[in-house]
Formats: C-alpha cells, structure tokens, sequence
C-alpha cells in the first residue's frame, strides 16, 4: 500500500494535472450517467477523483452532499486549490479505497473512472467489491468506468486489467444488476485515443 501511495503522489507532484492521460476538461459522460442516476440530493462519492473535475460538474449541476475519494493527497490538494471555497462543501478522503473506512450504507451513487482496471490482484478486486457492497445503500447505484478491450495494457507505468461490459460486470456479481453500459473512446492530452467501458448497475 505505500508503494501504491508513493507512486501516486510523485505522478501528482512531477505532472502537471491537465498533463496526465486520463485529464478531461470536462466529466461529460460521467456527469450524464451520475443524473440519470439520482438527482442533487444523492449522496454522491467519486472514487480515484484526485485532481478530476467531475467533482466541479457536480458542485455546477446543484449536488449537495459530493464525496472524492483519491490515494493521493497531492491530487485532492490540486482540487481543493482549484475549487477555492467551494472545496469547503465536499467532504475529501485521502486513502487506499480497498482500506479505507467508509461509512456503511451511506452512498446513493458510487462512481469510479480509472480505479478499478489498476487492481491486478484478485484479493484488492474482492476487497473493492466489498466496499461497494458495505458503503452503496440497497438501490444504490454503481457506476465503473474501465480501460476496455482495445484500450492499453498499462498506465502511468503500471500493469492494467482490461475488461468488456460481461467481465467488468462479473467482478461485482449477482448482488449487483446490470442497468447499461457503454464504451467511451477518451484522447489523451497527448492526443492518443483510449477506450474506456463503463458499466452502471444498481445494488439489489
């Protein structure tokens, strides 16, 4: 786990946030998928948000009670900083989401972009899932965005797991029940093209 920090912190404190490959200047897909969840009201956490500006779209689009979630202190810092006062109405997690200790049963809309396919080890996959399972209420949705099948191999010098729609949902299970799902073809800041496969499911 402190490797996983350390390697973290130091691609946030040597890049420059709208230089790594997963930038977005703007959370479009993510955003739509979140309102077609729950309204302003949900309880929203974004899981791996660092320095994303989903939790802006979110603050823009009247959502009360937004949760970013990240292992990278620098990365939440790169937020706050960005957000100004607003950063004071979103509650901030600095830890490893497969440790962390998420209130149970709290979460209306559980949303992931770029987390899940760096968990090459089985036992962190299951320790995610649980997560979800112990923090997302029952009708709760969940929302995973994934590096699909023509997507790359690796990441910000890290192994990937590459999923489509049937596999990335059979990671979650029966507990969870498949809504949609739909592939995104993202182009990097360094104007490569990745394919991102995101699944949205509600916990039964």
């Amino acid at each position: 786990m402190v490797d996983r920090r350390e390697h973290w912190e130091a691609v946030y404190q040597t890049r420059a946030t709208d230089a790594v490959s997963w930038f977005q200047p703007h959370a479009a897909a993510s955003l739509r998928l979140i309102a077609r969840c729950a309204g302003p009201a949900a309880r929203v956490i974004d899981v791996g948000g660092g320095a994303s500006v989903l939790v802006d779209g979110l603050l823009d689009a009247g959502y009360r009670h937004v949760t970013v979630l990240d292992l990278a202190e620098s990365a939440l810092a790169a937020s706050r900083a960005r957000l100004g006062e607003r950063a004071g109405r979103v509650e901030w997690i600095a830890d490893d989401i497969t440790r962390a200790a998420l209130p149970a049963a709290c979460y209306d809309v559980w949303h992931d972009r770029a987390v899940f396919h760096f968990l090459t080890d089985p036992a962190d996959r299951a320790r995610y899932v649980a997560q979800v399972m112990r923090a997302v209420k029952p009708g709760g949705h969940v929302i995973v965005a994934a590096f699909g099948p023509g997507g790359p191999r690796a990441c910000s010098g890290l192994d990937v797991v590459r999923y489509d729609p049937d596999a990335l949902h059979a990671q979650f299970g029966a507990a969870f029940r498949l809504l949609g799902h739909e592939t995104e073809v993202h182009y990097t800041p360094a104007g490569q093209d990745q394919e991102f496969v995101y699944c949205y499911c509600m916990r039964v």
